[in-house]
């Protein structure tokens, strides 16, 4: 039985391989260009209809739409976990898109359960979940909501972590300790991801821990503009690295901001103290911005602060990435000599970090947005930062 293809669309979206599709006969070549539709247009809609001249049992009338969203999505769709509600919601408001329909709750015994609520058969999923305290719990929810959605059918899953727990187990520190960051890869790519965004590894190297395509973000730009809103730039700045191991990050920033680059040399005496022994470049009557990844007990840079203050710093403002912020370390903030201690809102806040007054948070939900979009776009995501 012979029949034609319509196919109604405006002239801009239309696809040169319309032509060689066009003509063809037979259900074999329904399934075949209705397979081929939706992952090829990003823009507008397009409706698929095959109009048989006489019908038969054999060959019946089919049609299908497939349209996007205002924002451009193909088959883009947000699920968000409960670690960083407030995050994921800044994140669907850049992107002007809904978040999917999904439980996640716990039985008694505090077993996670994930049910997703609509369909997402062949769509492409980002699900945004920070591996935050408490750590374990929030991997074990990722790691089932990707499992879920995997069986689900959906045609791409994007683990989108914006705090990467387990980081700074990134290599063997003693006989018989583990490579725990690897083994936390292993899980996700397992689980059913297929691509992985997150912001500011503690270590570069982790994205090779991955088998999956990997990207990681760099908070640069958006620390870089905060600096320049509320600090200026001149020479009255200078960049100091907190320890030896962050000369690079800080080098990076100094350059971007046309200032000087001082480091503090520092010894740990045990695991979570850490004790400042000198500076290294003339700090005396600058303002001095410290640089971090991620702030964890707050030890490191308070007693940073502190020997900037003593060799003659004018004030001293910190920025890191990831404000882990556990034990007293809030307490430790507050009660130091940094005029202001400025985080990103890659973890959920507490209500003492709210209260803090020197304490202040800064978005990465456009970063985190735009990145997602190019993905989605297959557009560079590097682009980002040239």
């Amino acid at each position: 039985m012979d029949a034609k293809f319509l196919r109604l669309c405006s002239p801009e979206t239309r696809h040169p391989g319309q032509a060689a599709l066009q003509g063809c006969a037979g259900p074999d070549a329904i399934e075949t260009y209705s397979q081929w539709v939706p992952d090829r247009f990003a823009s507008g809609m397009t409706f698929l209809m095959s109009l048989a001249t006489s019908p038969s049992p054999n060959h019946h009338i089919a049609g299908r739409a497939f349209m996007a969203d205002d924002n451009g999505s193909r088959g883009m769709k947000l699920l968000a976990g409960n670690s960083n509600r407030a995050l994921a919601e800044a994140i669907g408001q850049y992107l002007k898109l809904p978040f999917t329909k999904a439980v996640v709750r716990r039985f008694a015994d505090m077993e996670v359960f994930v049910e997703i609520q609509e369909n997402v058969r062949g769509e492409d999923m980002f699900v945004i979940q920070s591996t935050s305290f408490p750590a374990n719990d929030n991997l074990m929810e990722l790691l089932i909501v990707i499992d879920a959605l995997r069986r689900a059918s959906a045609r791409r899953i994007t683990a989108v972590i914006p705090y990467f727990g387990y980081a700074r187990q990134d290599r063997k520190v003693g006989p018989r300790t583990p490579i725990s960051a690897k083994l936390v890869a292993n899980l996700i790519t397992e689980a059913g991801a297929n691509r992985v965004l997150t912001v500011d590894l503690h270590a570069g190297q982790i994205q090779g821990f991955f088998d999956i395509p990997t990207d990681n973000l760099y908070a640069m730009p958006v620390i870089v503009r905060d600096i320049q809103d509320y600090l200026g730039a001149g020479d009255h700045l200078m960049v100091v690295s907190p320890d030896v191991g962050g000369v690079v990050r800080a080098r990076a920033l100094a350059k971007r901001l046309g200032a000087d680059l001082a480091i503090v040399d520092k010894r740990r005496e045990r695991a979570g103290e850490s004790e400042v022994m000198n500076i290294i470049g003339d700090v005396k009557g600058r303002s001095c911005i410290l640089i971090d990844d991620m702030v964890d007990s707050g030890g490191t840079i308070c007693n940073a602060a502190e020997a900037l203050v003593r060799n003659g710093a004018k004030d001293v403002c910190a920025y890191a990435t990831h404000g882990v912020l556990s034990g007293g370390a809030v307490a430790r903030i507050a009660g130091s000599k940094l005029k202001s201690m400025v985080v990103t809102d890659s973890i959920a806040a507490s209500e003492e970090q709210r209260k803090c007054p020197n304490i202040r948070r800064i978005s990465i939900a456009p970063l985190i947005g735009e990145a997602m979009r190019r993905i989605n776009h297959e557009e560079s995501v590097s682009s980002l930062f040239d």
